[in-house]
């Protein structure tokens, strides 16, 4: 017998099964093999939210949660932090291949000259009110871009869909940038094409009245790294969301909303904000240790510490607490970074998180960053979404050219009625409602 097989006896019809192991994974159709008669279905397997589910081959991120691995491409996210700017990791996950210096260039210069949205975007964006979210904003925006480019919707013309991908690229600083001067009451700024990625983004964001807008280095540097280290992720919610739409070859506008949709919730996008909240309801640094005891009590969360993914130091908080100390360099001094300090020293070294695999993760920092930055906490998960648009499309193209790739259709197990016999409206009683 083989060995990268897998035997399973039916205790139930005594018959035995051997199932081929490929890369560490059986096969789910093969278990439709294992019935009880031949009009049985088929056994399936039971797996809420895809915790051990594999629904795609990828080779584009890895990630090793209990040794705290990730890597674009085979390359470890601290070398590319580190070395790389943002457009420089895009090409990278897109193609697969570092670029040279003149496929740089070219690369650099296809996305600058994207990055101009078309004049009656302004009017998507005056229909909002002025308290809208701006999650809410760029979501609608970039689904609203699909009415604009309707050649989009050929999603296996290889070169139309790489001219979407760069425009997405492109288009997304401007659109997050514009919802933020929308939500601020200030005109739009259009983008400036001598400056880089980020430079360009703080110009959209942030330039009044100076003719020229100059980016302070730093921050233009910490607003690179983040966006290297939030630009893809494996198969995390957002980007199993980018795979389901597109499955049913969705155009990229209309995926990536749907992507940015799945991102806007708390438990995915929205984590750093939690983060904040919960460094003020500490208040100051001599509080940590009370709200310790009280976690440990059961009497709240940590936010920021532990990861679905990740049993170990989450690779990223590592820059992402060297990229705050250089930002606050800019900015000043910050309580919350002082009493996020001490909250993870303790954590650290205390049994209880320690023996529950309760580290930092990239969620801890990002947001204390992002605040001293002067953005308020609503825009967080835009800056998350902008980087993160980058992983979408190349989880999006990688997963239209595998062959083995279908509409997305997930099985259910029934637990509802059986056949029920239909009563006349005359003749119901008044029946408790279901639960909905």
């Amino acid at each position: 017998m083989p060995q990268d097989t897998l035997t399973i006896t039916d205790n139930r019809t005594g018959q035995s099964y051997n199932l081929p192991i490929t890369d560490g994974t059986i096969r789910a159709m093969d278990l439709r093999k294992i019935k009880t008669k031949p009009d049985d279905f088929g056994l399936m397997t039971y797996d809420p939210a895809f915790t051990n589910t594999a629904s795609c081959r990828s080779a584009i991120t890895y990630i090793d949660g209990d040794r705290g691995i990730l890597r674009y491409r085979g390359y470890p996210i601290e070398v590319l932090a580190e070395h790389c700017t943002y457009l420089e990791v895009a090409y990278l996950i897109l193609f697969g291949e570092l670029p040279t210096a003149s496929q740089l260039k070219t690369w650099v210069h296809e996305i600058t000259h994207h990055t101009m949205l078309n004049e009656s975007t302004k009017k998507f964006m005056e229909g909002f009110r002025h308290d809208a979210h701006p999650m809410a904003m760029l979501v609608s925006t970039v689904a609203a871009l699909a009415s604009m480019y309707p050649e989009a919707r050929q999603v296996h013309d290889h070169e139309n869909r790489l001219l979407q991908i760069k425009r997405l690229i492109g288009k997304m600083p401007s659109i997050a940038a514009m919802s933020y001067r929308h939500s601020v009451g200030f005109p739009y700024v259009y983008p400036d094409n001598d400056l880089t990625y980020p430079e360009n983004f703080m110009n959209m964001l942030w330039k009044m009245v100076e003719p020229k807008y100059v980016a302070n280095p730093a921050i233009a540097r910490a607003i690179d790294i983040l966006f290297i280290l939030h630009a893809d992720h494996e198969q995390n919610c957002s980007t199993n969301a980018m795979r389901c739409v597109g499955s049913s070859e969705a155009d990229p506008y209309l995926s990536t909303a749907a992507a940015a949709a799945a991102l806007s919730g708390p438990l995915h996008g929205g984590a750093n904000e939690e983060v904040l909240r919960m460094l003020d309801e500490i208040g100051s640094k001599e509080n940590v240790h009370a709200y310790i005891r009280k976690i440990k009590e059961g009497k709240g969360k940590l936010m920021g510490f532990g990861h679905r993914v990740y049993k170990n130091y989450d690779p990223r908080a590592k820059i992402i607490k060297w990229t705050a100390d250089r930002v606050f360099e800019v900015t000043g001094h910050n309580a919350k970074l002082e009493i996020a300090l001490e909250l993870e020293r303790i954590a650290l070294e205390d049994d209880y998180f320690v023996q529950r695999k309760l580290y930092p993760n990239v969620d801890f920092y990002s947001g204390i960053i992002y605040q001293a930055m002067g953005f308020k906490p609503e825009m967080f998960t835009v800056l998350f979404a902008i980087p993160r648009t980058i992983g979408w499309l190349a989880q999006w193209q990688e997963m239209l050219s595998d062959p083995e790739q279908k509409i997305a259709r997930p099985r259910q197990i029934w637990v509802g009625h059986d056949t029920r016999e239909f009563v006349p409206i005359e003749k119901r009683e008044k029946q408790q409602p279901a639960t909905v």
